[in-house]
This record gives C-alpha cells, sequence and structure tokens, in this order.
C-alpha cells in the first residue's frame, strides 16, 4: 500500500463516517462506490468488489459504535430496539457474509443495487413518524414486526458487505413507525451488532484486507463523532432530504455501472 492510496483511503473513511453519524447509516451506501470508484479516478490504485466489500464491512463497524456513542448522549439510543433489530439482523448479516464467498462480483453489485433502489423508495413515501418529538425511552414499538424488517435487511447486507442501515433507516420509520431521530440513533446501535457478526463471516473466510482495512476505519473515528453532531443540530425534514439524495445517487451511479459491465 502506497501513501498515496493510505491517505486517500483515510479521507475516504472520515467522510463515509460522517455520513453515518449523520443520518444514522453505518456509511455503507457511499462507502462502497467510494472505494470502488475514487482510488482509480486519482491514479492511487484499485480495488476489486469482494475486498471492497471486507473493508467496509470493517469501517461500517467502526462507524457505528462511534456514532451510536455520540447519539447516545442526546437520548437518541433505544436500547431494546437495538438490541432485538441486533440480534434479528446479525443472524441474517453472518448468513449473508458465508454465502458471500459463493457469490460472483456481478451478482454482489446487483444486489447492492436493488438495495439501494429499494431505500430511495422508501424515503421517497410520507413518513409519519418523522417528527415526533420524543426521547427514545418514550418510544413504543411492535418486536415482531421489527425483528423481521432487521433480518431481512441483514441478510442482503451480509452479502455484500454493507452494514444495511441505509435501507433499515426508512424501514424502521416507514414500517416499524420509530421516530427518525431515534431512529438514526437506534439503527448506528443495530448496525454494530449486525456487523459484529458479518464482520465474523468476512473474516472467517479470509475476506478482510485488514491494512487497507484499518487505514479506512481510523478516519471513520472522527467522522462519525462530527456527524452525530451535526445531525443533532439539523432540522428532521433537512435530515430526511439529504438521506434521500445519498441513497438516490448511490442507487443511479450503482445502476450505471452494472448496465455498463
Amino acid at each position: 500500500m502506497t501513501l498515496a492510496l493510505a491517505i486517500t483511503l483515510f479521507v475516504l473513511g472520515t467522510a463515509g463516517a460522517f455520513v453515518a453519524g449523520l443520518l444514522g447509516v453505518g456509511g455503507a451506501i457511499v462507502m462502497i462506490p467510494l472505494l470502488l470508484y475514487v482510488p482509480p479516478l486519482l491514479g492511487v490504485g484499485a480495488l476489486d468488489m469482494k475486498s471492497v466489500a471486507g473493508i467496509t464491512m470493517v469501517q461500517v463497524f467502526v462507524a457505528a459504535i462511534s456514532g451510536m456513542l455520540a447519539h447516545r448522549r442526546g437520548r437518541a439510543v433505544h436500547w431494546p430496539l437495538v438490541w432485538i433489530g441486533g440480534a434479528s439482523m446479525g443472524c441474517g448479516s453472518l448468513a449473508g457474509a458465508l454465502a458471500s464467498k459463493y457469490t460472483s462480483q456481478h451478482f454482489l453489485l446487483l444486489i447492492f443495487a436493488l438495495m439501494a433502489t429499494a431505500a430511495t423508495g422508501l424515503v421517497a413515501v410520507r413518513m409519519e413518524s418523522l417528527e415526533l418529538p420524543i426521547f427514545a425511552e418514550h418510544v413504543r414499538f411492535s418486536r415482531p414486526r421489527a425483528a423481521l424488517v432487521s433480518l431481512g435487511v441483514g441478510l442482503g447486507a451480509g452479502l455484500v458487505g454493507a452494514g444495511g442501515a441505509f435501507l433499515l433507516v426508512p424501514l424502521l420509520v416507514v414500517v416499524v413507525g420509530i421516530p427518525l431521530r431515534v431512529t438514526i440513533g437506534s439503527s448506528l446501535g443495530i448496525t454494530a451488532l449486525a456487523s459484529a457478526a458479518g464482520l465474523a463471516g468476512k473474516v472467517i473466510t479470509g475476506q478482510v484486507p485488514w491494512a487497507l482495512a484499518l487505514t479506512v476505519a481510523a478516519g471513520a473515528v472522527p467522522g462519525a463523532q462530527v456527524g452525530a453532531y451535526v445531525s443533532r443540530r439539523m432540522p428532521v425534514r433537512l435530515l430526511k432530504a439529504v438521506l434521500f439524495v445519498v441513497v438516490a445517487a448511490t442507487a443511479i451511479g450503482t445502476w450505471w455501472d452494472l448496465l455498463r459491465r
């Protein structure tokens, strides 16, 4: 790994984690395309999809923990939701990560494109619980519904090396009825637990290039803290708008790359 590549990966890790802390996603929704396209664009190297998936899983885990700790200070982490969602999503993520060993890179990219498209559609719909001004300890929700949603997201997320929170966040708001600010904080906790299981699957099957992954993760810690700080001070409808732009741009870019291949 050259110095230029190391600096690039550190900066990309910081940027991805900022989005994680800001929107409650692990950062994979931006990290995967950033890692795929930015290094070759800058002429510092190129990473294949399976290496990117392993690196991203490490980055997602670190960014989720850092962001969750920041949001907990604002009483935006719902612990029962974190444990139920994390356990369910973790089971799906582990199964998906193990299966990804035997899956083609083209199919992995297709799964990621479908997940990003679904997330775009969910963010675009009306969110009834968007602006409920309550803290996490006052939120009530359907536990079976939260578990089922988390399990399904985890399966797809484990396949592509993503934390899956870019899809989990709109699902928790639209399907489970969790207020957006509580969803953002809690989803980072869920992602931390789930990505730990997915990361274990990647490690067991030897899919993590550790030098590259730790360089990206080093940038994730401060990035997630700054993102969470900004998130707590941003109007909730602006948060939704930013989330829509991020997932829509990623979906369009991924489909463009997939169709060109």
